[in-house]
């Protein structure tokens, strides 16, 4: 499974899902956009309720360089990754979620063990970097998830859970994804081991946010990752 990509500049295709994100879309897509990479941003609104579509139309007149894509009706996060997948350009892809939590200025380091042909996929890791917000059930929801990772898949990875899973474009659409929601995270984990690919992983930094402040995982969504886990395991 070496059959690295020797790339120097490759194009990043960065994909945003959205629900209702008005308050922090702007300023999530400038991060996004000072990161010095050559990069295409594809956005994508899983039918959002709040102002987030007039934003959306508003950065499509201002940004044309800028793929927005709308859901008819509300899908969930994974159908909002597949939408946006099916119109990426670049070599390697990464999911952005619209909230703060995540850095974008740790695109370098997450890109560069791929652009360098050194691995294929590349996950940040919110435990081995600083992170800070975390609730205590939700850390322990997500080493549970990652145990159980690493256990079924025999493995060694510390952040099954993280939002940034960077993997070579050709290999993510070679996984065939299917799920709707967040189901979306333990599939991708699943299906890469299961071909063989090797996860490498690099700190990010993490502040996580409240559910005051709209924090949308939930605890069922845990159960429902156990079950993908064996599934893609067992089943797939």
């Amino acid at each position: 499974m070496n059959h690295h990509l020797p790339m120097k500049r490759p194009l990043l295709s960065v994909i945003i899902p959205c629900y209702n994100e008005a308050a922090t879309l702007p300023l999530i897509l400038n991060q996004v956009e000072a990161v010095n990479l050559d990069k295409e941003i594809i956005i994508v609104d899983d039918h959002s309720t709040d102002e987030t579509p007039a934003i959306l139309e508003e950065l499509r007149r201002s940004r044309p360089h800028i793929t927005v894509i709308r859901h008819p009706h509300n899908r969930g996060k994974g159908a909002a990754v597949r939408s946006g997948l099916a119109h990426a350009r670049g070599e390697i892809t990464i999911v952005q979620d619209a909230d703060l939590e995540y850095d974008p200025q740790d695109y370098y380091e997450l890109v560069k063990p791929i652009a360098s042909g050194r691995v294929d996929v590349v996950f940040g890791s919110r435990f081995l970097g600083r992170h800070t917000g975390m609730y205590f059930w939700n850390a322990l929801g997500n080493k549970f998830l990652t145990f159980l990772t690493n256990f079924l898949f025999n493995c060694w990875i510390s952040d099954m859970e993280t939002c940034y899973k960077v993997v070579r474009t050709d290999i993510l659409r070679d996984l065939r994804l299917e799920s709707d929601d967040f189901r979306i995270e333990p599939e991708i984990a699943a299906k890469v081991l299961r071909r063989g690919y090797r996860i490498y992983e690099v700190p990010v930094s993490y502040l996580g946010r409240t559910y005051e402040e709209g924090k949308k995982m939930k605890p069922i969504q845990g159960f429902y990752a156990i079950f993908a886990l064996f599934k893609y395991r067992f089943w797939w």
